[in-house]
């Protein structure tokens, strides 16, 4: 029997070892400079104007509500097909999340009904929106722009799944996720499992310089050392606001610097291999996959089938030691959101999508004989 094959694994080569002992060997392993050189390689590998280095993807996320200031009470829209802290980001800070259905085929966040829940709601009832680019597959910001442009909402891009991904917009260009483009700040994240590992870390990207010092600020507990008393020394440091140690060390820097040299790589295998499944499930009746729009990229954190006898298939591959997953439970279907009104059926599309859907293993040290083994046994089950 094949060696264990996990649904997602990270990548860790000799360059990568190597950058992290000489950031042991450096004066900093926190707070130094290779911070700053992570987050200055990162924006321009996503073409924006500034990144924020933080503790994980869910710090990012709750920094960025923090940054736009974020109210209790407010009104915030995400999807119900993503983690649980895209929407709880939203909720540390006293917002009141509401879910949009999924577009059964993309499985993102469906456009259409964001625009018709705006319309039928008064003036000013949403302050913002949490788009995900669920798998890796972008959200068509630009068309949320111009929704959110109408009706006065910021966009927060979660991007965790996307580094690489993109769309073509209505000019012609390639609009990189985390861009900034048409979102006021983007969110990454670089657990294990994603793109680019670091242990745990997140960024945000923006091409706002106000949010950007804002985000710095909010990341180290609201300490700014301007404003210095000319009577005062290098000690010197005041705390402005009420921020969060949300802050990134040298050493995880460290390392998503060498990861971040192999992204391109890395996204180009995550391709090939979810082109092999495509291929191999073509035509099969009893396999369905998340479609890709025409001009749009999908960066391929997951690749995704939907099933009938989901559980029987996870269990099956399970004795053939292939270990999938299911991403996700929808957000309202939690018992913490659960006991804020939300229960099953509310949002149909995503409820079905959950019934059925199973994420095969996918990351870019999988052999074409693991991913063989895993299509082959995949095909005997539904085809069994």
């Amino acid at each position: 029997m094949m060696q264990s094959i996990p649904y997602g694994k990270q990548t860790i080569d000799e360059s990568d070892i190597e950058a992290v002992v000489q950031a042991l060997k450096s004066d900093f392993l926190t707070q130094g400079p290779t911070v700053q050189l992570f987050e200055e390689k990162f924006a321009a590998y996503v073409g924006a104007k500034y990144a924020v280095a933080c503790a994980n993807g869910t710090a990012a996320l709750h920094l960025s509500a923090l940054a736009l200031e974020v109210k209790p009470g407010q009104k915030i829209i995400t999807t119900p097909i993503t983690f649980a802290a895209s929407a709880n980001g939203m909720m540390y800070c006293g917002a009141m999340v509401e879910f949009v259905d999924i577009d059964p085929e993309t499985y993102l966040i469906d456009l259409a009904q964001v625009e018709q829940k705006l319309r039928a709601a008064k003036p000013g009832t949403y302050a913002g929106i949490v788009p995900v680019d669920f798998t890796g597959l972008p959200v068509n910001t630009e068309h949320l722009r111009k929704l959110a442009d109408e009706f006065g909402l910021w966009i927060i891009e979660d991007a965790c799944h996307a580094p690489g991904g993109y769309f073509t917009n209505s000019s012609g260009k390639q609009i990189l996720c985390g861009s900034g483009i048409y979102s006021e700040l983007s969110c990454f994240s670089f657990h294990p499992v994603k793109h680019i590992a670091c242990g745990e870390g997140g960024m945000i990207t923006t091409n706002s310089e106000a949010l950007y010092r804002k985000l710095i600020q909010l990341r180290t507990h609201g300490i700014s050392r301007e404003n210095m008393p000319a009577e005062s020394g290098g000690w010197f440091h005041e705390m402005q606001v009420l921020g969060y140690n949300y802050r990134l060390p040298d050493l995880n820097c460290a390392l998503g610097i060498s990861q971040l040299k192999k992204a391109d790589t890395g996204l180009a295998r995550r391709k090939e291999i979810a082109k092999k499944y495509d291929q191999a499930f073509a035509g099969n009746s009893k396999i369905t996959h998340q479609k890709q729009p025409e001009n749009f990229s999908n960066a391929y954190h997951l690749y995704v089938i939907e099933t009938d006898n989901r559980k029987a298939l996870y269990d099956f591959l399970k004795t053939k030691n292939i270990h999938t997953q299911v991403h996700y439970i929808p957000v309202h279907l939690h018992p913490y959101y659960q006991s804020l009104g939300w229960k099953a059926g509310d949002f149909p599309n995503a409820e079905n999508y959950y019934s059925r859907c199973l994420t095969l293993p996918l990351y870019p040290a999988l052999t074409d004989e693991e991913q063989t083994y895993v299509i082959n046994h995949v095909l005997e089950f539904v085809n069994g």
